[in-house]
């Protein structure tokens, strides 16, 4: 999407026309939210790719090889979470200067961002390569998930600062309003994904035997050749020309003012995280089969997650650069128009999981027991994930705007104070088991949603200086 008051046809980094010739009042439609989402939508959707194929594979193996992926994975990524929210931050400041036509301070902000989060992130992976046999043993889960997850975290450990690298890349191009080149970066890079983990899980194409720490490999591997595919995209000659995207020295002041609004962004998701982390380590206490169920059951829900992801991060880039443009207005319209394209998407994923329980479930397991596990849980799901869309959705509109701190405290208190209670209460006290404590999820997202979606419609976001 161009300057939004340029009425005059541009192109994108890609090369594509934008839709500013519109009129004023049809700005922030449907039609342009969608133009943004479809490249963003279907590089999520290539990222679970990644994740449903290293599911899939390691669950040729057992179910407690699967389980060990889902646990570990999760708190792999609530360790990492804080640093990738932080950086998406360079999404709101790149938008805001495109809006604004300052285009030559681009690139400057996606440097800053690698350089306030890159350090640490290089700290924790260290400490996580060293460390992940004591956080596996300190989190108790199922004596037969422990060695495997151990193995998959420590191989995950490598790619988590490439993870971060890439965050800072993809947020500069979407900033911009081009969604395509991380699309064709990621993938790139998880067709590569796919064939290490055949590689390295079964010990084929000529290397070694590894199962569920190959599978951590291929991964990392995966991660690190992203940021490449980005980097590469970043210093073409018309990108650096355009944009500036020449190595730009760290200062002070600009990754102070990235870091005032992505360390909310940063705390909003290392909280819940953490929050749904001890959640599934009181699921993976339940024994193998509970976990490996709930990894299937969180693997498909991810088609909804990552499509909501996808339009929540293409109204984020709307509304900001709306915002620079001085047109509140068409930002609005932008924040409606995905809603609808939410609510589309979320019926037509909850029809699937009502419709077709046992086949979906199956891709993962054929274990009896995973499948009598799964099949209530899919029912949960197709309420929670139209709920869970719609918070994507208003975190990206609030995001775009600069207003991070608020859904921050609002997804900590609702995270700790009534998810976790709620699961508890619903899953362990009542002996609701593994589909209550789910419920008690069900309740959480629902208030949640409600509390977000309200907080945009104040319009408190309009008065936000970044």
């Amino acid at each position: 999407m161009s300057h939004p008051s340029n009425i005059s046809e541009s192109t994108t980094p890609t090369g594509t026309t934008t839709a500013s010739s519109l009129p004023p009042e049809r700005r922030g439609g449907l039609r342009e939210v969608i133009e943004l989402a479809v490249p963003v939508v279907l590089t999520n959707i290539s990222i679970t790719a990644m994740q449903i194929v290293d599911s899939v594979m390691v669950g040729q193996l057992g179910a407690a090889q699967l389980a060990s992926v889902g646990f570990g994975g999760v708190w792999l990524w609530t360790i990492m979470c804080f640093f990738v929210g932080t950086t998406t931050c360079v999404q709101t400041f790149v938008s805001q200067a495109w809006g604004a036509g300052r285009h030559r301070e681009c690139g400057s902000w996606a440097w800053q961002g690698i350089y306030a989060v890159i350090p640490f992130a290089m700290v924790i992976a260290t400490a996580l390569f060293f460390g992940a046999e004591w956080l596996v043993v300190s989190l108790q889960p199922d004596p037969s998930i422990e060695p495997f997850a151990i193995e998959y975290l420590v191989a995950r450990a490598f790619g988590t600062p490439g993870i971060i690298a890439a965050v800072a890349l993809s947020s500069f191009f979407r900033g911009l309003g081009d969604t395509r080149t991380p699309l064709y970066a990621s993938i790139a890079s998880n067709l590569l994904n796919a064939v290490l983990d055949y590689g390295f899980i079964f010990g084929r194409l000529g290397l070694p035997e590894l199962g569920v720490q190959g599978a951590g490999i291929a991964t990392s591997i995966a991660e690190w050749s992203n940021f490449v595919f980005l980097y590469w995209f970043f210093r073409r000659p018309h990108i650096v020309r355009e944009y500036a995207t020449r190595l730009a020295a760290p200062a002070r002041h600009p990754i102070r003012r990235l870091m005032r609004t992505g360390l909310p962004v940063g705390g909003q998701w290392w909280l819940e995280m953490a929050s749904f982390a001890v959640f599934l380590t009181l699921v993976a206490r339940m024994g193998d089969a509970p976990m490996a169920a709930s990894q299937a059951f969180i693997s498909l829900l991810s088609i909804s997650f990552m499509q909501a992801q996808g339009i929540g991060i293409a109204v984020s880039t709307m509304v900001g650069q709306y915002i620079g443009a001085k047109d509140l207005a068409a930002a609005e319209r932008s924040f409606a128009s995905g809603i609808r394209l939410c609510l589309l998407i979320a019926g037509v994923v909850g029809g699937m999981l009502i419709v077709f329980p046992d086949q979906l479930i199956g891709i993962y397991s054929d274990d009896h027991r995973v499948l009598e596990y799964g099949r209530p849980l899919l029912l949960v799901g197709a309420a929670f994930q139209v709920f869970d869309a719609l918070a994507i959705l208003a975190d990206g509109g609030l995001r775009g705007a600069g207003d991070t701190r608020w859904p921050m405290v609002a997804r900590f208190l609702f995270s700790w104070f009534v998810f976790l209670p709620a699961a508890w209460l619903i899953g362990v006290y009542f002996e609701g088991g593994l589909t209550g404590a789910w419920v008690g999820g069900l309740v959480y997202i629902a208030a949640l949603t409600v509390i977000l979606l309200l907080r945009f419609r104040g319009g408190a976001w309009k008065t936000i200086e970044i």
